[in-house]
């Protein structure tokens, strides 16, 4: 049933145990912020008042999604429209595909080729691999499948279903920060839209590797239904914080687009899923996204990102992530230029002992300045300086 982790992972596995068994210091990277990791219950919103409350009570609820987008970039919604039948048939039947044997599920032909992926086929160490596996599944391949099968059903409703709310709060958000709100029902269409079901294995190593690696979402809107076993993190106050789960609620977080075309308005906050030694996890998720060709426009006088399409902007976190190991993401498409920039991240690399390129100086693992993702050292870990972190925010490069 399980993918063959050990197996084709097994270099860097026992790489890890070699080091161990030398006595060379192992901080687990999963403290690449803090090592203290708190954990909390994400501010809860009813979004039933947004259809039947009268008109006080909708304005009200419109500032709380807003404040939340603001200064969480997560939130959670009850009395969402999408119902506790159709969330528990979606979780039995995303159960019922994982527990295939691995050949049979990595060969499916449910849905378009590459939809099944697993592990991270560019690690070179442990702390760029993800203990999971999962079916991504575009609109299109659930709409269009003539397989009339109870998956494909319950998948088609629960994507409808989380299409309308993401489309709501998606609305209301536009409004509150002055945006046309028709924006997204002109440019988010179905065949760049997804589901994806998720499926998180006992990890033999749960400090040492992820679930899935720290990173923000490159769409508008996610929504994500999970299971409640824990693991979901993200990053507040330049902390992590662990997610309490809610089995009433629906988890919304604010990706990159949002963020750039509300000019730094909203949050998109990196967040990660932390492996469990005896317990599996599942979890799915909609993502919101517009056409290919769809510019995203940062909002205001001053803005912070220049205009880049849906496609040039996944293109460039494809490459990041083939050349680097991780994306970068919005810093890429900042108004700032690099030749200004330049002498502010190579001061913050020499004082780290690396270089934003990702070639090291010091035979330490690189870090990214660009998006300030500091990773954990060989034998050690570094955070950055009160004011290395005002130097970053005051030219908008930190996503708090």
């Amino acid at each position: 049933m399980d993918p063959p982790f050990n197996e084709i992972y097994k270099n860097l596995l026992f790489k890890q145990i070699t080091n161990t068994e030398n006595n060379v210091p192992q901080i687990p990277f999963s403290f690449s912020i803090t090592a203290v990791v708190e954990e909390v219950e994400l501010p809860v919103i009813d979004v039933s008042r947004l259809i039947d409350g009268a008109e006080k009570e909708r304005e009200i609820c419109k500032e709380e999604i807003a404040r939340a987008s603001r200064e969480w970039g997560f939130f959670q919604v009850i009395n969402h429209g999408i119902s506790m039948d159709v969330l528990e048939k979606m979780r039995q039947e995303q159960i019922r595909v994982f527990r295939e044997p691995f050949d049979k599920k990595s060969k499916s032909e449910r849905f378009s080729a590459g939809s099944y992926r697993w592990g991270t086929p560019s690690a070179t160490c442990l702390r760029q691999l993800s203990w999971s596996e999962a079916f991504h599944v575009p609109m299109t391949d659930i709409s269009d499948n003539k397989d009339f099968t109870t998956l494909r059903s319950t998948m088609e409703k629960f994507a409808s279903e989380s299409e309308a709310l993401a489309y709501t709060l998606a609305e209301v958000l536009a409004e509150k920060s002055g945006r046309k709100s028709n924006f997204f029902k002109e440019k988010c269409v179905r065949n760049t839209c997804y589901l994806r079901m998720n499926r998180y294995p006992p990890c033999p190593k749960p400090s040492e590797v992820y679930g899935l690696m720290p990173h923000t979402d490159s769409d508008f809107l996610t929504i994500l239904y999970q299971d409640q076993v824990g693991g979901l993190q993200l990053i507040k106050d330049n902390r992590w914080i662990a997610v309490k789960p809610n089995p009433r609620a629906l988890i919304i977080n604010i990706g990159d687009l949002f963020q750039a075309w509300s000019n730094g308005m909203y949050k998109s906050v990196e967040h990660r899923v932390m492996t469990n030694p005896t317990v599996e996890r599942f979890s799915t998720a909609y993502f919101l996204c517009p056409s290919y060709d769809a510019v995203i426009e940062c909002s205001g006088d001053c803005p912070t990102y220049r205009n880049f399409s849906f496609r040039e902007f996944r293109q460039q976190v494809q490459e990041d992530v083939k050349k680097l190991g991780y994306k970068v993401g919005l810093p890429r498409f900042s108004i700032l230029s690099l030749d200004i920039l330049g002498p502010i991240t190579d001061a913050i690399s020499s004082h780290l002992g690396a270089n934003p390129s990702g070639v090291s100086r010091t035979g330490k693992t690189p870090l990214s300045i660009l998006n300030l993702k500091v990773w954990t050292l060989e034998s050690e870990y570094s955070e950055l300086s009160k004011e290395e972190l005002e130097l970053a925010k005051s030219i908008h490069m930190w996503n708090p």
